[in-house]
């Protein structure tokens, strides 16, 4: 019983140690996208929906 309160308590302090890492990265900029709003607007064109067209079905000969 006390392995599994010792891999708790290592999991935990392994989460933590994660979590302030990614904290860290964030207030850093790391996860800034720099590249991308200076790019689409080459691809602006692309993103824009196409009208959509009704389909007609030919009527059943009887």
């Amino acid at each position: 019983m006390s392995v599994i309160y010792l891999l708790i308590s290592a999991s935990i302090v392994i989460a933590i140690v994660f979590f302030i890492a990614f904290i860290t990265a964030v207030k850093s900029g790391q996860f800034d996208d720099d590249y991308t709003p200076s790019v689409r607007m080459l691809f602006d064109d692309e993103l824009k929906t196409k009208p959509k067209q009704i389909k007609t079905t030919p009527e059943k000969q009887v």
